[in-house]
């Protein structure tokens, strides 16, 4: 079985199996696994979401202890929440849904960080109640946690004024963003946690989404350590811990490089042992983790020549898969069943939704495509499911896990009656 190599501009993203055309994911044929759970399916092999943790957690914890706290926005599948728990990650979560979930999985409230934004007072009582700890957003927030309980350690995200990602949409660490405390009011409000009486131990920034070089990480490290110093200085608090956040990202198109985390970890643990007293860092990879893991499957329902345009139509549309739609991103296209062909022409990779911007990929070259051909879209386990909906009426579809050679459905597909569970009909409308 040799490997099919997938090359973005002659970078090698992921090498998976070849079998005879088929493609083999999880050792298993990506076909066979359509044709048994149907189309569209999210397919996620444990061994790489494994091997995935372990890389980025070695490469910081052989320098220094350091939390990874997975950004479980990104896939908040219980199966994969659960095999996370097992390798003994920590939690970013951004609501308290999420919150929720990763306790129903099994994590223990202690290893979940809650940072939420514009966080309501409802949402503030339920998350005492669990007992997860709370990265402060904003003074206002600071004050209303004040009014419930001060009894509690706490951090605070901050503003960097630096910020990075794949799109403007995914940026959240530039001067007047919506997220943190602004820059020149973190030493006063750290000031104010301790007269109000809490514990507080750590401070948080996050850049933004989907960063491949280490620059926009070291640069808000130095912003971090620089006001650990002001802090320490100004109020004496000594703070415990340095989150700087995450958007670690991973190679989608031509010519873009993997990032070198051993790199990236020798860059930041140097900096902050060399600046500071603190002995604990934490970061929040998500994309990362989950991304390549993942794998989306559909089917081919359509071929179409429009003349300037050809299309693969297939039944999986931004309702599945919003990325390219929404963020213009990119993610590789084969079709599974051919997979040793030559590419013959170039096509749209369409979706059944009633938009022109219902695609998945815009002029990929692919061998020539027939109605039942099964269409495997890489790199789709970072904000893939977890940012499908029902537009158009559509019912959400299957998650799959497999794990050398064995496959296991752990979300099963919505039904059409499904989608109505939460309506009421007046009986007025009724008679």
């Amino acid at each position: 079985m040799p490997a099919q190599q997938v090359h973005y501009g002659g970078m090698r993203v992921r090498d998976f199996e070849n079998d005879n055309g088929m493609m083999i994911f999880g050792g298993m044929r990506a076909a066979d696994i359509a044709d048994r759970f149907g189309t569209p399916v999210y397919v996620t092999d444990e061994q790489i979401l494994r091997g995935n943790y372990r890389r980025i957690h070695e490469a910081f914890n052989s320098r220094m202890p350091t939390e990874i706290h997975y950004a479980c926005k990104a896939n908040t599948n219980l199966a994969i929440l659960s095999i996370l728990n097992q390798e003994g990650s920590h939690i970013d979560a951004v609501s308290i849904g999420e919150v929720l979930t990763c306790l129903k999985a099994g994590f223990p409230a202690d290893r979940i960080m809650y940072t939420g934004v514009n966080v309501s007072d409802a949402e503030l009582k339920a998350l005492l109640e669990t007992g997860c700890r709370i990265n402060v957003d904003s003074e206002s927030e600071l004050e209303r946690l004040a009014k419930l309980t001060t009894d509690i350690p706490i951090s605070f995200r901050i503003t960097p004024g630096v910020a990075s990602g794949h799109s403007a949409k995914v940026m959240t660490g530039g001067k007047g963003a919506k997220f943190g405390i602004p820059y020149n009011r973190v030493v006063d409000v750290y000031a104010r946690a301790k007269d109000l009486g809490f514990d507080v131990k750590g401070i948080h920034a996050h850049t933004g989404s989907g960063g491949l070089s280490t620059e926009p990480f070291s640069e808000v490290v130095d912003v971090l350590c620089g006001l650990v110093n002001d802090i320490e200085a100004e109020t004496g608090i000594r703070l415990e811990f340095l989150d700087f956040g995450g958007g670690v990202g991973v190679p989608y198109k031509a010519q873009e490089e993997e990032i070198d985390l051993d790199e990236l970890a020798e860059e930041i643990v140097e900096t902050v042992r060399e600046e500071t007293s603190i002995k604990t860092l934490a970061l929040e990879p998500g994309r990362y983790i989950v991304c390549d893991s993942t794998i989306l499957l559909t089917r081919c329902v359509d071929v179409k020549d429009a003349g300037p345009k050809k299309y693969v139509g297939v039944d999986a549309g931004f309702n599945t898969l919003i990325r390219p739609a929404f963020y213009d991103s990119y993610h590789y296209v084969a079709i599974a069943n051919k997979f040793n062909r030559a590419c013959t022409a170039k096509y749209d990779v369409v979706g059944p939704i009633c938009e022109t911007g219902d695609y998945l990929a815009h002029d990929r070259a692919l061998p020539d495509p027939e109605e039942g051909d099964v269409v495997a879209v890489y790199n789709a386990g970072a904000y893939g499911f977890t940012m499908s909906s029902n537009y158009n009426s559509r019912p959400l579809c299957a998650e799959v896990l497999v794990n050398n050679g064995e496959a296991e459905l752990i979300r099963e597909a919505e039904s059409i009656e499904e989608l109505w569970r939460h309506q009421r009909i007046p009986e007025r409308l009724m008679r």
